[in-house]
């Protein structure tokens, strides 16, 4: 299969959630079971792609993504894509505003989808690498957390200069912005750091609150960043053949970026976001 990752950045808040749920947050976002990273589904992502694309590549559709229900037996389609992981996530800082924040671990599950992977940022216990502009007496400020910064290395180098690609021409707003911490104080941070927001449902009748209509709603906050990977293998379609390079520019062009939504709630304006080959 040929692959081509891409960044998914987000505009708005983002809510790919997984229905209702009997805890504290009453519409909490994906998560993977086994770590508990945020996530947005692959099956999320082809079909809004599918979507998008119906209208500018409407003779190539069933060839890229694969028939429609109704002819779900004929053949499959040749564009896989996969679960966008969480890479960096917007917090707040003492100094700079706020920061892209990842940690080794996010890094090293993002390298696999790249070629070739670049190196792992070497944190030396609960320590920051972050640039100067972030950086306040040695110190990183977080949050509610102190952490001493680290010098940066030569991979913390790679990734920040690999990753402002995302923001051209403006990757100077990524690269003053960029901070790796430890893998424990990551996890603290997407299991606390992402958006809650408390919203009602207002009776007609009697303009208040309707009764059980109060809610808490998670979302990953706006400037999120999440890595995915589109694979293409030839069209399997009879009498429409498409290489897979042709497969993966129909669905995400290796030049520019597309602008779609995402997630629940669009008609409240959440999941705008961004989706940026690498």
């Amino acid at each position: 299969m040929t692959p081509r990752p891409y960044v998914l950045h987000a505009l708005s808040p983002l809510h790919a959630g997984v229905g209702q749920a009997a805890e504290l947050i009453d519409l909490p976002i994906a998560r993977l079971k086994g770590s508990g990273i945020p996530f947005v589904p692959g099956s999320s992502i082809k079909g809004v792609l599918r979507d998008a694309r119906s209208a500018s590549h409407a003779n190539q559709v069933d060839a890229v993504f694969g028939p429609d229900m109704d002819n779900a037996n004929k053949h499959a389609g040749a564009l896989v894509c996969t679960d966008a992981r969480l890479l960096a996530l917007p917090v707040r800082s003492f100094r700079g505003t706020f920061a892209f924040v990842t940690c080794p671990l996010l890094l090293a599950l993002a390298a696999r989808d790249l070629d070739p992977p670049p190196p792992i940022p070497a944190l030396t216990g609960r320590t920051c690498m972050a640039g100067p502009d972030l950086q306040v007496d040695s110190m990183v400020y977080l949050e509610d957390l102190d952490l001493p910064a680290q010098a940066a290395d030569a991979a913390f180098n790679e990734w920040q200069k690999k990753l402002a690609q995302v923001f051209a021409p403006t990757g100077q707003v990524f690269r003053r912005r960029f901070a790796v911490v430890d893998d424990e104080t990551m996890t603290f941070l997407w299991e606390t750091a992402t958006q809650l927001d408390q919203r009602v449902r207002i009776a007609a009748e009697t303009r208040t609150v309707a009764k059980g209509a109060l809610w808490l709603e998670e979302s990953l906050p706006p400037e999120t960043l999440l890595i995915g990977l589109l694979l293409a293998e030839p069209s399997r379609k009879q009498n429409h053949p498409l290489s897979p390079a042709e497969v993966l520019d129909t669905a995400l062009p290796s030049q520019g970026e597309l602008i779609l939504q995402f997630g629940g709630k669009s008609t409240i304006g959440r999941g705008r976001c961004r989706m940026v080959p690498l």
